[in-house]
């Protein structure tokens, strides 16, 4: 069930630090995908940001709150402080800011595995670290991007004027699944080609901007059914998938390596097929997940996959394969002159925790905006351990919480300086 009252759900010390605090009531409220999904989380945030975060200027509110629906029930959120030019024309659907965070909302499911000592839905603090689930993926690092949103909305409510740069909180639905919630942002011009755009993974106190691609593919054998004691009178279809897989396998490994994302990958994630061990099997199912790297693509990926249904059809005569792109998303490579980059290891340095550069291993809703529409200002820096997401137990060091907080802070207070 989905926590409607978060405070209700926490065993926590008094003294954590806010950012802590306000993790452990995003972690109360359920936001399972699939599950319960995002509506409750979504209703906090709003209502967080409005009693947190409002201010009026020259007779308008702020910020400027819009929503969105990405699937059924399902809305993105977004906060904005407009730029004077925007702010002046009291238009609210002010064009992709200069700065954007952009969390998700929704984490895993729960699963099994969960000590009863930390369970997934009612965190817990001990030494150090915040238990439950999405703690560190990532409503940890919406937190942080919360309150460093709610510091710059107090920052530009004390000086009366709107700044020359804008700054927007976007929160995400889906990206745990088909990442529909990213998609629909980008077509409602929240995020585009320009402005810069950070994501709140955790990310091991690094900086992270380059991601393999991810193409998925389906692949369906249709063969010919017969008695096992005859298999000439029958087509075996699994017999057949197991050339494409060996085929696919041999020609992935093959494929050139990038000097920062390393080499391509494939995994052949889930196989189907057979009744009995005594009948020649019509029909093998194979879905695949490729990872590639450039110069490898979807299309270079598709022509093996092609070459490999051909083998198989021709050495076991009367099948018949066929395939479906069922996820395609480009390879993303950060780009060394990026000014986000630049701007948020300088953000760091200043904070006394320097970041290093590394790669995202996963792919993310920055990447998606990277890859759909070619900007180059896309990152990931949020709090806690890659490692930990999606298992049982799964926790958040407060101390990165506060060191995220911090940095983001810093960076909104130079980008809203900024003339």
């Amino acid at each position: 069930m989905s926590e409607k009252n978060p405070e209700s759900a926490l065993h926590l010390p008094e003294s954590l630090p806010e950012v802590a605090e306000l993790t452990a009531q995003l972690v109360s409220i359920e936001s399972t995908d699939p599950g319960t999904f995002e509506a409750d989380v979504e209703t906090f945030i709003k209502h967080w940001i409005f009693e947190n975060c409002t201010f009026e200027l020259a007779g308008s509110t702020y910020p400027l709150i819009q929503e969105v629906e990405a699937l059924p029930g399902r809305k993105c959120l977004r906060a904005t402080i407009p730029n004077v030019n925007c702010g002046v024309s009291k238009d609210v659907s002010c064009p992709p800011s200069d700065l954007t965070f952009i969390c998700h909302m929704d984490t895993v499911t729960d699963g099994d595995g969960w000590s009863p000592k930390t369970p997934a839905f009612a965190p817990v603090y001990k030494d150090g670290l915040l238990y439950g689930r999405g703690s560190c993926d990532m409503k940890g690092g919406l937190a942080c991007a919360l309150l460093a949103f709610r510091d710059a909305c107090q920052a530009v409510a004390r000086t009366g004027v709107l700044p020359q740069k804008s700054l927007s909180a976007v929160f995400t639905v889906d990206e745990e699944a088909d990442m529909r919630g990213v998609e629909r942002v980008i077509a409602a011009d929240w995020v585009g080609e320009k402005g810069w755009v950070l994501d709140a993974e955790p990310t091991n106190n690094r900086i992270r901007g380059s991601h393999k691609g991810r193409t998925w593919f389906k692949i369906t054998v249709n063969g010919i059914t017969a008695h096992a004691s005859t298999p000439w009178e029958g087509a075996d279809a699994i017999a057949a998938m197991a050339i494409v897989i060996n085929e696919i396998r041999t020609s992935v490994g093959s494929l050139p390596t990038h000097p920062e994302l390393g080499r391509s990958t494939v995994t052949f994630g889930q196989v189907m097929g057979g009744y009995q061990p005594y009948v020649v099997p019509d029909k093998a199912e194979l879905w695949i997940d490729m990872r590639l790297v450039p110069p490898a693509h979807t299309a270079s990926a598709e022509k093996i996959v092609q070459a490999a249904l051909l083998k198989a059809e021709t050495q076991i005569p009367g099948v018949h394969v066929h395939y479906d792109i069922t996820g395609n998303r480009s390879p993303v490579v950060l780009p060394a002159e990026s000014e986000l980059l630049a701007t948020l290891r300088s953000c760091a340095e200043a904070c006394k925790t320097p970041a290093d550069l590394d790669i995202f291993t996963g792919y993310t809703d920055t990447a998606v905006i990277a890859s759909t529409c070619g900007n180059p200002e896309c990152l990931s820096y949020g709090p806690g351990e890659l490692e930990r997401a999606h298992k049982p137990n799964e926790y958040v060091p407060v101390v990165d919480l506060e060191r995220v907080y911090h940095v983001f802070k810093e960076l909104t207070t130079r980008v809203l300086q900024k003339q």
